[in-house]
Protein backbone atom coordinates (compact mmCIF):
# COMPACT_ATOMS: atom_id res chain seq x y z
CA UNK A 1 0.00 0.00 0.00
CA UNK A 2 1.71 3.44 -0.98
CA UNK A 3 3.07 5.97 1.77
CA UNK A 4 0.90 8.65 1.32
CA UNK A 5 1.95 10.18 4.05
CA UNK A 6 5.68 10.07 2.69
CA UNK A 7 4.19 11.30 -0.43
CA UNK A 8 3.14 14.83 1.14
CA UNK A 9 6.48 15.51 3.31
CA UNK A 10 8.36 14.88 0.18
CA UNK A 11 6.23 17.02 -1.74
CA UNK A 12 6.39 19.70 0.80
CA UNK A 13 10.43 19.22 0.58
CA UNK A 14 10.62 19.32 -2.73
CA UNK A 15 8.30 21.34 -4.53
CA UNK A 16 6.34 23.95 -2.15
CA UNK A 17 9.75 25.18 0.28
CA UNK A 18 12.10 25.36 -2.48
CA UNK A 19 9.45 27.54 -4.07
CA UNK A 20 10.00 30.34 -1.34
CA UNK A 21 6.82 29.15 0.65
CA UNK A 22 7.87 29.55 3.90
CA UNK A 23 4.88 30.21 6.26
CA UNK A 24 3.80 27.66 8.63
CA UNK A 25 -0.18 27.76 7.97
CA UNK A 26 0.65 26.98 4.17
CA UNK A 27 3.16 23.84 5.06
CA UNK A 28 1.15 22.95 8.13
CA UNK A 29 -1.94 22.37 5.80
CA UNK A 30 0.07 20.98 2.54
CA UNK A 31 1.60 18.42 5.39
CA UNK A 32 -2.08 17.65 6.71
CA UNK A 33 -4.07 17.33 4.08
CA UNK A 34 -4.75 14.21 2.15
CA UNK A 35 -4.26 15.25 -1.36
CA UNK A 36 -4.67 11.58 -2.46
CA UNK A 37 -8.49 11.75 -1.18
CA UNK A 38 -9.12 14.60 -3.68
CA UNK A 39 -8.25 12.93 -7.35
CA UNK A 40 -10.51 10.28 -8.94
CA UNK A 41 -9.10 6.40 -8.18
CA UNK A 42 -7.47 5.89 -10.78
CA UNK A 43 -5.32 9.26 -10.72
CA UNK A 44 -4.11 8.25 -7.10
CA UNK A 45 -0.56 7.43 -7.60
CA UNK A 46 -0.48 10.92 -9.73
CA UNK A 47 -1.22 12.93 -6.58
CA UNK A 48 1.61 14.38 -5.54
CA UNK A 49 3.62 14.90 -8.66
CA UNK A 50 4.84 18.38 -9.89
CA UNK A 51 2.55 18.41 -12.50
CA UNK A 52 -1.54 19.38 -13.02
CA UNK A 53 -3.99 17.16 -12.95
CA UNK A 54 -7.24 16.96 -14.89
CA UNK A 55 -10.18 15.83 -12.95
CA UNK A 56 -12.51 15.76 -16.02
CA UNK A 57 -15.28 17.60 -16.53
CA UNK A 58 -12.91 20.89 -17.39
CA UNK A 59 -11.69 20.70 -13.87
CA UNK A 60 -8.30 20.56 -12.91
CA UNK A 61 -5.96 19.85 -9.80
CA UNK A 62 -3.17 22.60 -10.25
CA UNK A 63 -0.02 21.20 -9.07
CA UNK A 64 1.23 22.04 -5.39
CA UNK A 65 3.84 24.36 -6.04
CA UNK A 66 1.28 26.73 -7.91
CA UNK A 67 -1.71 26.47 -5.22
CA UNK A 68 1.27 27.22 -2.16
CA UNK A 69 2.47 30.22 -3.77
CA UNK A 70 -1.11 32.04 -4.51
CA UNK A 71 -2.03 30.83 -0.93
CA UNK A 72 1.38 32.67 0.02
CA UNK A 73 1.11 35.71 -1.86
CA UNK A 74 -2.92 36.15 -1.19
CA UNK A 75 -1.49 35.98 2.70
CA UNK A 76 -5.18 34.27 4.10
CA UNK A 77 -5.94 35.27 7.71
CA UNK A 78 -7.96 32.76 10.07
CA UNK A 79 -11.46 35.76 10.31
CA UNK A 80 -11.59 35.69 6.51
CA UNK A 81 -14.18 34.35 3.76
CA UNK A 82 -12.88 32.82 1.00
CA UNK A 83 -14.20 32.24 -2.75
CA UNK A 84 -13.08 29.35 -3.97
CA UNK A 85 -13.84 28.57 -7.64
CA UNK A 86 -13.53 25.55 -10.11
CA UNK A 87 -13.05 23.62 -7.03
CA UNK A 88 -12.80 20.41 -8.48
CA UNK A 89 -12.85 17.62 -5.88
CA UNK A 90 -12.04 20.05 -3.23
CA UNK A 91 -8.59 19.70 -2.59
CA UNK A 92 -7.70 23.50 -2.66
CA UNK A 93 -10.66 24.17 -0.29
CA UNK A 94 -9.75 21.65 2.01
CA UNK A 95 -6.50 23.42 2.34
CA UNK A 96 -7.92 27.35 2.25
CA UNK A 97 -10.36 25.58 5.36
CA UNK A 98 -7.16 25.23 7.73
CA UNK A 99 -6.32 29.17 7.45
CA UNK A 100 -9.58 30.81 7.02
CA UNK A 101 -12.92 31.07 8.85
CA UNK A 102 -14.63 30.00 6.37
CA UNK A 103 -14.54 29.03 2.49
CA UNK A 104 -17.61 28.69 -0.16
CA UNK A 105 -16.22 26.42 -2.77
CA UNK A 106 -17.85 26.43 -6.51
CA UNK A 107 -17.96 23.31 -8.76
CA UNK A 108 -19.74 23.22 -12.37
CA UNK A 109 -20.47 19.60 -11.44
CA UNK A 110 -23.78 18.24 -9.60
CA UNK A 111 -22.40 15.15 -8.52
CA UNK A 112 -19.08 16.38 -8.10
CA UNK A 113 -19.71 19.19 -6.12
CA UNK A 114 -21.90 17.19 -3.88
CA UNK A 115 -19.34 14.12 -3.34
CA UNK A 116 -16.54 16.97 -2.42
CA UNK A 117 -18.87 18.29 0.59
CA UNK A 118 -19.02 14.55 1.82
CA UNK A 119 -15.35 14.70 1.29
CA UNK A 120 -14.63 17.79 2.97
CA UNK A 121 -16.89 17.10 5.87
CA UNK A 122 -15.31 13.34 6.24
CA UNK A 123 -12.12 15.32 6.70
CA UNK A 124 -13.45 17.73 9.34
CA UNK A 125 -13.29 20.63 7.07
CA UNK A 126 -16.72 21.47 8.20
CA UNK A 127 -16.11 25.25 7.68
CA UNK A 128 -16.65 24.73 4.14
CA UNK A 129 -19.74 25.34 1.78
CA UNK A 130 -19.56 23.85 -2.09
CA UNK A 131 -22.32 24.27 -4.09
CA UNK A 132 -22.54 23.85 -8.01
CA UNK A 133 -23.19 26.47 -10.20
CA UNK A 134 -21.30 28.38 -13.37
CA UNK A 135 -18.09 29.10 -12.12
CA UNK A 136 -17.70 32.51 -14.12
CA UNK A 137 -20.39 33.72 -11.95
CA UNK A 138 -18.93 32.90 -8.60
CA UNK A 139 -21.48 32.82 -5.39
CA UNK A 140 -22.65 36.39 -4.55
CA UNK A 141 -25.29 35.46 -2.62
CA UNK A 142 -22.62 34.52 0.17
CA UNK A 143 -20.19 37.81 -0.20
CA UNK A 144 -18.76 39.51 -0.32
CA UNK A 145 -15.59 38.06 -0.24
CA UNK A 146 -11.75 38.76 1.47
CA UNK A 147 -9.99 36.85 -1.05
CA UNK A 148 -10.91 34.53 -3.99
CA UNK A 149 -8.40 32.20 -5.77
CA UNK A 150 -9.44 30.64 -9.24
CA UNK A 151 -8.06 27.02 -9.51
CA UNK A 152 -7.51 26.68 -13.18
CA UNK A 153 -6.16 29.06 -15.61
CA UNK A 154 -8.18 32.22 -17.16
CA UNK A 155 -7.78 34.53 -20.01
CA UNK A 156 -9.87 37.32 -18.46
CA UNK A 157 -11.59 37.36 -15.45
CA UNK A 158 -15.55 38.35 -15.26
CA UNK A 159 -16.81 41.31 -13.67
CA UNK A 160 -19.15 39.34 -12.20
CA UNK A 161 -15.99 37.55 -9.98
CA UNK A 162 -14.50 41.08 -9.56
CA UNK A 163 -17.99 42.40 -8.07
CA UNK A 164 -17.95 39.94 -4.92
CA UNK A 165 -14.43 40.97 -3.75
CA UNK A 166 -14.48 42.89 -0.69
CA UNK A 167 -13.01 46.51 -0.61
CA UNK A 168 -9.76 45.98 0.55
CA UNK A 169 -9.20 42.07 -0.65
CA UNK A 170 -7.33 39.93 -3.31
CA UNK A 171 -8.03 37.91 -5.73
CA UNK A 172 -5.21 34.90 -7.20
CA UNK A 173 -5.63 34.42 -10.59
CA UNK A 174 -3.06 32.45 -13.61
CA UNK A 175 -3.47 34.44 -16.54
CA UNK A 176 -2.73 32.68 -19.61
CA UNK A 177 -1.74 33.49 -22.94
CA UNK A 178 -0.86 30.60 -25.01
CA UNK A 179 0.91 28.24 -22.73
CA UNK A 180 2.83 30.57 -21.31
CA UNK A 181 1.07 32.05 -17.95
CA UNK A 182 1.22 34.53 -14.93
CA UNK A 183 -0.24 34.20 -11.72
CA UNK A 184 -1.31 38.04 -10.75
CA UNK A 185 -2.95 39.20 -7.41
CA UNK A 186 -5.52 41.61 -7.36
CA UNK A 187 -5.98 44.33 -4.79
CA UNK A 188 -9.30 46.03 -5.37
CA UNK A 189 -9.08 49.16 -3.97
CA UNK A 190 -11.80 52.40 -4.48
CA UNK A 191 -13.69 49.81 -6.11
CA UNK A 192 -11.15 48.92 -9.04
CA UNK A 193 -9.20 46.14 -8.89
CA UNK A 194 -5.42 46.60 -9.44
CA UNK A 195 -3.04 43.44 -10.63
CA UNK A 196 0.50 43.14 -9.81
CA UNK A 197 2.72 40.06 -11.02
CA UNK A 198 3.33 37.21 -8.25
CA UNK A 199 4.85 34.32 -10.65
CA UNK A 200 5.34 31.95 -13.79
CA UNK A 201 2.60 29.16 -14.23
CA UNK A 202 0.33 27.46 -16.36
CA UNK A 203 -2.80 25.73 -16.26
CA UNK A 204 -5.91 24.85 -18.82
CA UNK A 205 -8.17 27.33 -18.84
CA UNK A 206 -11.64 27.11 -17.64
CA UNK A 207 -14.98 27.47 -19.03
CA UNK A 208 -16.35 30.88 -18.84
CA UNK A 209 -13.01 32.45 -18.20
CA UNK A 210 -11.65 32.57 -21.57
CA UNK A 211 -11.12 35.84 -23.77
CA UNK A 212 -14.13 37.31 -25.32
CA UNK A 213 -13.99 36.81 -29.28
CA UNK A 214 -14.61 39.99 -31.44
CA UNK A 215 -15.11 39.45 -34.78
CA UNK A 216 -15.05 42.27 -37.46
CA UNK A 217 -17.02 42.91 -40.63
Amino acid sequence: MPDYAARRTMMVDTQVRPSDVTKFPIIDAMLAVPREKFVPANKREAAYMGENIDLGGGAVLMEPRTLAKMLDALDISGNELVLDIGCGYGYSSAVIARMAEAVVAVDSDDERAADTQTTLTEMGADNVIVQAGVLAEGAPEHGPYDAITVQGGVEQVPQAILDQLKEGGRIACLFMDGALGVVRIGYKIDGDVNWRFSFNAAAPVLAGFERETVFSL
